[in-house]
C-alpha cells in the first residue's frame, strides 16, 4: 500500500489516479498509524510554502513524513513535497521548512516568465532508480515560482534549464523528490510513479 500524505493541500486525486492506473493500491490518508504502515509514502502540493507547512503541523503530520523518512520506506515528495524537504523558504518571507535536507527554496530569477509553467526537459546529474527506463532530455510538466537550493549537490538528482540551470529533483537513499507534477507528464512522468511503486513492494 501506498500512502498519499492528505494535509489539505495537494492534487491528491490526481496523484493517487495515476498509481491506480499503474494497478498500485493506494490511499489518501491524514492519519499518522495508517501513514507509517505503509510500504511508500507521497508527500505532494500545491499552494504557498507557509500554507503548507501549517497545514502539516496542524494536522500532526510532519512526524508521519519524519517517521517515513527514517524508516527507510520509499518516500517521493512531488513539486511544493519537495519544498517543504528543504531547511527554509523564501515565499513571502523566509518560512523554516522540514529540514530533512540542508538548503533553501528561492524565486525564480527574473528574465523569464514566472510561473515556469509547461513542459521542459530534465538532464540527469546522477540517476536516481525512480527515472529507470527514462530517457536523458525527457519532458515533464512543470508549475512552480519557486526552486529547491540544496547545500549539498550530491542529493541532485537532475537539473532543468530555464534560462539558468536549476535543480528539478533530488535523490538520497530512499528520498526522491521532484519539483514537475509526474502525474501530469504523460507516459514518462507515469514511468517515474510505476518505478517509484515498484520500489515499495
Amino acid at each position: 500500500m501506498i500512502a498519499i500524505i492528505d494535509y489539505g493541500m495537494g492534487n491528491l486525486r490526481s496523484v493517487e489516479k495515476a498509481f491506480e492506473k499503474l494497478g498500485f493500491e493506494v490511499a489518501v490518508s491524514d492519519d499518522p498509524g495508517f501513514i507509517n504502515k505503509a510500504q511508500g509514502v507521497v508527500l505532494p502540493g500545491v499552494g504557498a510554502f507557509a500554507d503548507c507547512m501549517a497545514n502539516l503541523k496542524s494536522a500532526g503530520l510532519e512526524g508521519a513524513v519524519y517517521d517515513s523518512i527514517n524508516s527507510s520506506k520509499p518516500f517521493l515528495g512531488i513539486c511544493l513535497g519537495l519544498q517543504l524537504l528543504m531547511e527554509e523558504s523564501e515565499e513571502d518571507g523566509i518560512h523554516k521548512g522540514l529540514g530533512v535536507f540542508n538548503g533553501r527554496v528561492r524565486r525564480l530569477p527574473e528574465g523569464q516568465k514566472i510561473p515556469h509553467m509547461g513542459w521542459n526537459q530534465v538532464r540527469y546529474a546522477n540517476k536516481p532508480p525512480i527515472f529507470e527506463g527514462v530517457p536523458e532530455g525527457s519532458n515533464f510538466y512543470f508549475v512552480h515560482s519557486y526552486y529547491v537550493d540544496p547545500s549539498d549537490t550530491g542529493i541532485i538528482a537532475t537539473v532543468t534549464d530555464y534560462g539558468f540551470e536549476f535543480t528539478s529533483s533530488i535523490w538520497s537513499d530512499n528520498v526522491f523528490a521532484v519539483q514537475f507534477h509526474p502525474e501530469k507528464s504523460g507516459d514518462v512522468g507515469l514511468k517515474v510513479l510505476e518505478n517509484f511503486g515498484r520500489l515499495c513492494k
